[in-house]
């Protein structure tokens, strides 16, 4: 399958095909016709695709990806439907099959996800009538005086009615082992029973009857091909595995495939540096230690491919940081191999056809970050928080923190503050208000051992980027030396068409090649920073213009405005409303008429 973003990293449309040389190829050359792939391929900056082992499992992946992304040229359904599973009650005392839509921690087994929701529901009645399951929902009792009469399947003889205490146990479970077996890909029987029946059916020359056969181990086969892309459990886990290049052995790729609630989500590459003479497992252990030592979302278990060094100790600090148990294991069978298979694939072949564009890409991220830190004076830096202020004429004034991370942006870490002490335009006082309120946050998030993974404040920048010059760097400075901090500080400089120049670093203003990938960094940065800001102070300003001056008024509140309205067509019909009519309204009270009355007349 394939993924398609547009220039700022946004997945536009996700899609699958066998050959995605021919599909690519479709929609640059003009072949496809239709509207939205003209207004598609303009904005594709780039493309990945994962490789799967069955065109089937990458429909469910597709089906997954689309409902977490809702990418902006993809059909979307309304109702939001999931592939549907065959579930098995055995918590009850006589368990029956039925299909859902969601898998829940419930005691039941799930078999799926199935593509086909109309085979499975014939599958599900032909077990049911083959095995003798009940097909109803009634509450089981062994209470002879409550229990009920037997329906019509118990009278065909499809079930053996335990709702009238006609059933065994012991025969109905080995009935729900057999449906189990099939169910798991175990026994086949199942099958080939249909497949005889098939056959004897057609010796008769009963065409019809042949014919009903095959359907249903048409059906019964297409349940066969259960996909590992969802799992029936619904734990979080991460496969990560690795592909190292023996001729160039400073080059591996780490693929990770994240599982959340047991579906496959997505997956995500990083470009390893490896020191000469380092191995594929020393590529994995310093991957493990650094990546998820600041995750944001830390998943319960970690399956590699080899045991790395301190796996279990590793695994103590991952759970020390979560707070709940992290596992690492290696599988060795079943659909988490299978699926850590799906990885190694992925990585090698991002290895062998990506190489040179993660090359690029680690240039423009990690050695950007690298070369800031040079410039900046603040050595070997990871994290960098930049500020900036937005207001018009000091209305409703807010200002935004965005994070970087090894040059990367980290959205989960942005954080937009509203200005509370100031009525009038202060550039300098807003930008005041909003660190002390960042890093006291931060340090009483440190007093109270607050896990990093839990919030944005509870980790320090290792450089502080401010949209401005001197001013804004000394505010930044006088801040932190009250809170008893020291982070570097720089100063993002704008030309007079308020386009980035250069950085302010220690009171003078250093000059960068503007074709240099720590320019553009830095642009990038300074753009998202002013991008978020401007982008909060426009949704204040719009609620803003939705006031009503009916808002200004003690006592009345959304409900009793909507009320008014309703009610008085106008403020003039309102205003000549006496304040009798105004508390005949639903929801209004005679004090609150007369706040809407004396407000309305209070200047006559």
């Amino acid at each position: 399958m394939y993924i398609m973003y547009d220039p700022d990293g946004t997945i536009i449309y996700i899609g699958k095909a066998i050959s995605l040389k021919n599909r690519v190829r479709q929609y640059f050359n003009g072949t496809d016709t239709r509207a939205m792939i003209a207004n598609l391929v303009p904005r594709v900056a780039h493309i990945e695709c994962i490789v799967t082992d069955s065109e089937m499992e990458a429909l469910v992946l597709e089906n997954n990806l689309i409902k977490e992304h809702r990418p902006k040229y993809n059909t979307l359904l309304k109702d939001d439907k999931t592939y549907p599973y065959i579930k098995l009650t055995v918590r009850d005392d006589y368990p029956r099959l039925a299909l859902t839509r969601k898998m829940k921690r419930d005691g039941c087994m799930y078999f799926g996800p199935y593509t086909d929701a109309g085979a499975v529901r014939d599958i599900i009645d032909l077990l049911s009538k083959t095995y003798g399951l009940r097909t109803c929902s009634r509450k089981i009792t062994k209470d002879s005086s409550k229990k009920t009469k037997a329906c019509l399947n118990a009278h065909m003889g499809y079930c053996p009615a335990p709702c009238e205490g006609l059933a065994s146990n012991e025969s109905y479970g080995k009935s729900v082992e057999k449906v189990t077996d099939f169910l798991s890909g175990r026994d086949l029987s199942f099958i080939k029973n249909l497949e005889e029946k098939m056959k004897e059916a057609s010796a008769r020359m009963d065409f019809e009857e042949a014919a009903v056969y095959k359907d249903h181990m048409e059906n019964a086969q297409k349940l066969l091909g259960r996909q590992k892309v969802n799992s029936l459990k619904t734990d979080d886990r991460d496969m990560v595995a690795v592909a190292f290049d023996e001729k160039e052995a400073d080059a591996a790729v780490i693929s990770v495939f994240f599982v959340r609630n047991g579906k496959l989500m997505g997956r995500d590459n990083f470009y390893m540096d490896m020191p000469e003479g380092a191995c594929e497992n020393e590529a994995v252990s310093g991957f493990v230690r650094q990546y998820y030592a600041t995750a944001i979302d830390i998943p319960d278990e970690i399956c590699l491919e080899n045991e790395i060094p301190e796996m279990n100790l590793i695994a103590d600090y991952l759970s020390e940081i979560k707070g709940t148990k992290v596992q690492i294991t290696l599988p060795q069978r079943g659909d988490k191999k299978k699926l850590l298979n799906m990885a190694k694939k992925n990585s090698e072949l991002v290895l062998g056809q990506d190489k040179e564009k993660l090359k690029r890409e680690r240039l423009r991220t990690l050695g950007a970050s690298n070369e800031l830190g040079k410039i900046s004076g603040a050595g070997k830096i990871h994290r960098v928080e930049a500020y900036d202020i937005s207001n018009i004429s000091g209305y409703d004034m807010v200002g935004s923190m965005v994070v970087f991370e090894d040059g990367r942006q980290r959205r989960n870490d942005y954080r937009k503050f509203r200005i509370r002490s100031l009525d009038g335009p202060n550039d300098y006082a807003a930008m005041r208000e909003v660190l002390t309120r960042r890093f006291s946050h931060g340090i009483a998030d440190a007093k109270e051992d607050v896990s990093p993974q839990s919030t944005a404040f509870s980790r320090f920048p290792d450089l502080i980027l401010m949209d401005g010059g001197k001013g804004q760097v000394n505010i930044a400075l006088e801040v932190l030396s009250e809170l008893n901090l020291s982070i570097p500080v720089c100063g993002m400089v704008k030309d007079d068409h308020h386009r980035t120049r250069g950085l302010y670093v220690n009171d003078e203003e250093v000059e960068i090649a503007k074709d240099s990938a720590v320019f553009h960094l830095i642009t990038r940065i300074q753009d998202e920073a002013h991008r978020f800001a401007i982008t909060y102070h426009r949704s204040l300003r719009s609620k803003g213009m939705q006031k009503s001056s009916l808002d200004m008024i003690p006592g009345i509140g959304p409900k009793r405005r909507k009320a008014l309205m309703k009610t008085f067509s106008t403020i003039d019909d309102l205003k000549n409303a006496t304040v009798q009519e105004i508390a005949a309204v639903p929801g209004m009270t005679e004090p609150s008429a007369l706040n809407v009355y004396s407000f309305l007349h209070g200047n006559e």
